[in-house]
């Protein structure tokens, strides 16, 4: 289903008097009051290369924040025209420099924040609060509020409603604004906060709203490798709920592995594996070494030595439980074109070495390609297992509403294993 607006206009209303509003617009006696009893999703939504192609002219408004296929076909174009490198993932913030080094003043409705997924939607939350960034520095704060209903078609009966509410303005200004927040926030609702751009950017303002026991959505592929599994790590021995949305992508990676290893006569491979080697998309290493790390924590090895090479690759050494080494690369790929993710896992390969048994190659490759690179290097006298690993092509939101739909009040334990073990692998 397509994203879906408001369904009534936006009232503008100074920041002191949005609490009251919302109170009264759910108070008890009012008859047409059936407010969701769910949660709260603070949304942090910059979409800054998409409100630079509509400055530049390079598509029409109105600005949504959502990852259409619009947004994502002129990204691509600019890569080309900027003589980017044609590795560069479209939505990153390069594609936005470019795009800001360019002439255009051209103006658009703003609908972030109105502009709800359906597969938001359909779990009736009680309040959307969304911070839309402008280019504009000295954009002065505007505060938005409005009643939300699902449409009858998503789940029929009773529609369980809530309300957006939009703070939108430059920097300093969303910045001042963030005093109104905590009365927004009912108490006895879990609270999520989805940070929907890059890691590097205004650090101090994800901080102040990424306070526990609010529940962290993240993107570790979105920032500087290092600063993005730093802050998983860091959240994560804080005791904090994180859900990172590039861990959930490796979801088909890991099941893949799994069933790979699932008959009887494999399962004794596994405690033999002496290389690992993962290719990656480009120069973000965080998805490889999130699933390196995985593998290493569910095998019980220990992390030796690991170091990072001028090239982009980087080794380690692991010693497995009975003593012996283990091999662990992870190298970037060039990819014509990449995905929206910076950094997506290309193909792996897992060689094992059983005693008084012959050795066994396990490659699993993407369905862009990778499995013939990895064949090379000795695989003639293995046996040779190949998975080709479906890619998931569901849309962020949709990803975003996965999470929410599980409700966890906690890290998963295999992401809390494998994040602080990944931030070793980088240093």
């Amino acid at each position: 289903m397509s994203p879906q607006l408001t369904l009534q206009t936006p009232l503008e209303l100074p920041p002191s008097e949005i609490p009251a509003y919302l109170e009264q617009l759910w108070a008890k006696d009012q008859p047409t009051s059936q407010g969701a009893h769910t949660f709260c999703l603070l949304v942090w939504q910059p979409a800054w290369v998409e409100q630079q192609l509509v400055r530049t002219g390079r598509i029409n408004g109105p600005i949504t924040g959502v990852q259409r296929d619009e947004v994502i076909t002129a990204a691509r174009q600019v890569v080309r025209d900027s003589d980017l490198p044609l590795t560069t993932p479209p939505l990153t913030a390069s594609v936005g420099q470019a795009l800001g080094n360019l002439n255009g003043d051209e103006q658009a409705e703003d609908l972030r924040g109105q502009h709800v997924d359906a597969s938001v939607s359909t779990l009736r939350p009680r309040r959307l609060i969304t911070l839309a960034p402008s280019l504009d520095e000295s954009h002065p704060l505007e505060t938005l509020v409005a009643a939300y209903c699902p449409l009858p078609e998503e789940g029929g009966g009773t529609a369980a409603c809530g309300d957006v509410v939009v703070l939108r303005g430059g920097h300093a200004a969303l910045t001042q604004g963030l005093t109104i927040l905590q009365p927004l926030l009912p108490e006895d609702l879990p609270s999520w906060v989805w940070w929907n751009g890059s890691l590097d950017e205004a650090p101090e303002l994800l901080e102040r709203l990424a306070i526990a026991p609010r529940r962290l959505i993240f993107d570790s592929a979105l920032g500087q490798p290092h600063h993005c599994l730093n802050l998983l790590r860091e959240r994560i021995e804080a005791g904090q709920s994180v859900n990172d949305l590039n861990w959930l992508r490796l979801r088909g990676w890991r099941e893949t592995l799994a069933m790979v290893f699932d008959p009887p006569q494999r399962r004794n491979a596994l405690g033999h594996v002496v290389q690992l080697d993962i290719d990656v998309e480009g120069e973000h290493p965080v998805q490889g070494l999130l699933l390196a790390a995985w593998i290493a924590d569910r095998l019980g090895w220990e992390l030796g030595s690991s170091e990072p090479e001028s090239n982009g690759v980087i080794t380690a050494a692991f010693s497995r439980s009975d003593g012996a080494s283990v091999k662990m690369r992870v190298a970037p790929v060039s990819m014509g074109q990449p995905s929206i993710h910076p950094g997506q896992i290309v193909g792996m390969r897992l060689i094992c070495q059983p005693d008084h048994q012959p050795a066994a190659c396990v490659i699993l490759c993407a369905e862009s390609g990778g499995c013939m690179r990895l064949e090379a290097g000795g695989m003639a006298s293995m046996e040779l297992i190949e998975e080709v690993v479906p890619v998931q092509h569901s849309p962020v939101e949709a990803d975003v509403a996965r999470l929410l739909e599980g409700g966890h009040d906690t890290t998963t334990p295999l992401l809390a294993a494998a994040a602080p073990l990944a931030a070793k692998l980088l240093h």
